[in-house]
Order: structure tokens, then sequence, then C-alpha cells
């Protein structure tokens, strides 16, 4: 079962952090990810740039509307991912409680449902 582990916290700079827990987290997530690697369920990980870095676009409208800035207006964005492969939602749900942000934050365990993988769309298999 491939899942997606979408980290939501709180965005601070380093500056709001403090040198001490940004070296701490930063620490933190890198066990995680050799956590996730060591184990043979880790497909890949991204941690994103900050929400002011974010660009929106729709066409909803029939034109096209481009947004800088986080289109969610909250405390938390989405501020990485987890790419894994595992058994099932119990095994998810196991790796989810391990990430480091699920302590400050919120972890969405999101089931992938196709992959483009050499020029076709395949639909994985949930079963």
């Amino acid at each position: 079962m491939r899942d997606t582990l979408l980290l939501h916290y709180a965005e601070l700079s380093a500056a709001d952090l403090g040198e001490e827990a940004l070296a701490e987290g930063m620490r933190a997530f890198d066990e995680y990810a050799k956590a996730l690697d060591a184990a043979g369920v880790l497909r890949s990980a991204e941690v994103l740039a900050p929400s002011t870095a974010t660009t929106t676009i729709t066409m909803a409208s029939g034109e096209l509307v481009v947004q800088d800035g986080p289109f969610a207006d909250s405390k938390e964005q989405l501020g990485g991912t987890f790419v894994i492969d595992v058994p099932d939602l119990d095994a998810a749900l196991e790796w989810a409680r391990q990430a480091p942000s699920a302590y400050y934050g919120h972890v969405e365990i999101r089931p992938g449902a196709t992959r483009f993988v050499d020029g076709a769309w395949t639909a994985y298999d949930h079963h």
C-alpha cells in the first residue's frame, strides 16, 4: 500500500525557532527518514520551501487566476511529505505516529490512487 504522509505544522522561521531547536528538528527528521529507509518502506521525501514561496492557480472561473502566497489561511501549512510503501493502514499509522511533527502538528495519511510510470497511468491495488 503506497501512502503519502503529509506533514502539517506551524511554519516558523529559523530566527523564531532558534538555532538549537532548528538543529534538533533537523536531527529528528534525519533520524526519521533514515528509519523509514532502513525499514525499506521509504519511496521519497520532500521538505517544502516556505509557504510564502507558494503560487496557487485556478481556472475555475474559465480564466487563469494566480495567487501568490499560501492558499490556506491557517496557522499550519504543508511542510513536507514522505511517500511510503507499507502493507496496510496499521503500518502507515505506526510510521505516521513516529514523524517528529506529529508531536506539534498533524500528519495526514493519504493513500495513492494511481501513478504515472513509463508513459502510462497505473492504479494501486489497496486490497
